[in-house]
């Protein structure tokens, strides 16, 4: 098990991304959340080790509509999340 917290910069907001990654938490089983934060987009995602890895490598390619810049990626403490949810800005 791991947990991730995720800022994706580029052309990541008002293109569908925060629904798209919403879907592709749903395909790989992990929990979390997404949401605008600022510029950027804020991804948390937790569950088994090979999943999470799959989701970030997701998140650096972002949806057809997006361009991502960049995606700084760090340790998180939320493993106990439900679900996967698309949040209100932070």
């Amino acid at each position: 098990m791991s947990a991730h917290r995720m800022i994706v910069t580029g052309k990541v907001q008002g293109v569908g991304y925060r629904n798209w990654a919403v879907g592709r938490a749903r395909v790989f089983g992990v929990t979390g959340y997404v949401r605008n934060s600022g510029k950027a987009v804020e991804v948390v995602v937790s569950g088994d080790d090979d999943a999470v890895e799959k989701m970030i490598e997701a998140m650096r390619e972002g949806p057809a509509t997006a361009r991502v810049d960049h995606v700084e990626v760090h340790a998180a403490n939320d493993a106990k999340l439900k679900g996967f949810t698309k949040r209100l800005g932070a």
